[in-house]
């Protein structure tokens, strides 16, 4: 009797606890430096859920490490909503290339994902170059002697890279960085050669001249870069990778506040504030169902693996 009523007690808790929702500060965990795609674009929709739900909403970056000690504090935080994990794809490509001690989809909840970013292949003003067969002709004649970067060992930047230099036929040395702003002052100062930069931080520096853009990895073309093609149209077939950056939290956190957090994040999502600095980031809105989300973890986590395999990337121990 007491358990039968012990669980009708839960039954009604748990929508009012998601109809209070939030009950205190949120923190924000994301993996990357300030200034990353990750952090900029993180910002932008809990500034406006805060604005909506009168609740402070903290940004907590924690870099390094593959993002692990970023996940596994929101893995082993209190899942009442509370603390939520801003993360890329880099979530499901990270454990293909390195043992994590995390499985995305036994370990997290989708919420939604918050937007699709543009990969852009970037180099510095100096070399000289125009063409993305430019680039590749050039480090085939030097083999092994060009260096590119990657804001994380196993991101989707790094990930694109290597496929993309596996399938283009040439070699290089990784240079890791633990975000995208160090990646590219580095570009930018010449000491590293090429970097397959989300398009929110490399943008404004584009718009400057201080960074050359070759290709964009999506299916399509950047719409905040009509000019510049698509590694497909520039010739590389099997070189499209999409970057898409989400709003998860921990797998046991009651569904009801699940729900209650993906209705906030969408109002926010949808607010004419947010698009407009979308657009002027180049991130192209995306929103999906708590259930499709975890659906697409689901999917894309084996799809990692395969991926990472034909690049020529093993998991590293």
């Amino acid at each position: 009797m007491w358990a039968v009523a012990g669980l009708a007690a839960i039954a009604i808790v748990a929508p009012a606890a998601a109809q209070d929702w939030p009950t205190k500060a949120v923190r924000i965990i994301v993996p990357f430096s300030p200034g990353s795609a990750v952090d900029l674009v993180g910002r932008a929709v809990f500034e406006q859920v805060s604005k909506q739900t009168g609740q402070n909403f903290i940004i907590e970056n924690r870099g390094g490490g593959g993002g692990a000690p970023a996940i596994i504090s929101v893995k082993t935080a209190d899942a009442d909503g509370h603390t939520i994990l801003v993360h890329s794809n880099s979530l499901i490509t990270t454990p293909a290339i390195q043992a994590m001690t995390w499985d995305p989809p036994a370990d997290f909840a989708g919420i939604t994902p918050l937007g699709n970013v543009p990969l852009v292949l970037v180099i510095a003003p100096e070399r000289k170059i125009k063409t993305l067969k430019e680039l590749v002709d050039l480090a085939k004649s030097k083999p092994g002697a060009l260096n590119y970067a990657a804001a994380g060992i196993g991101s989707p930047p790094h990930l694109t890279m290597e496929r993309f230099r596996n399938g283009a036929g040439f070699t290089g040395q990784l240079v890791p960085f633990k975000g995208a702003p160090e990646a590219l002052t580095e570009i930018m100062a010449g000491r590293v050669d090429m970097y397959f930069s989300p398009l929110t931080p490399a943008l404004p520096l584009i718009q400057a001249g201080k960074l050359v853009p070759l290709a964009v990895s999506s299916t399509k073309r950047a719409s905040a870069l009509p000019d510049v093609p698509t590694t497909i149209e520039a010739g590389y077939p099997n070189s499209d990778f999409e970057f898409w950056i989400g709003a998860m939290v921990a797998k046991p956190t009651p569904r009801p506040i699940v729900a209650k957090m993906h209705s906030e994040i969408v109002k926010a999502l949808e607010s004419p504030i947010t698009k407009d600095r979308f657009s002027k980031m180049g991130v192209d809105h995306l929103i999906q169902s708590t259930a499709d989300f975890d659906a697409r973890i689901a999917r894309e986590t084996p799809m990692a693996v395969e991926l990472a395999k034909a690049a020529g990337v093993g998991v590293q121990k």
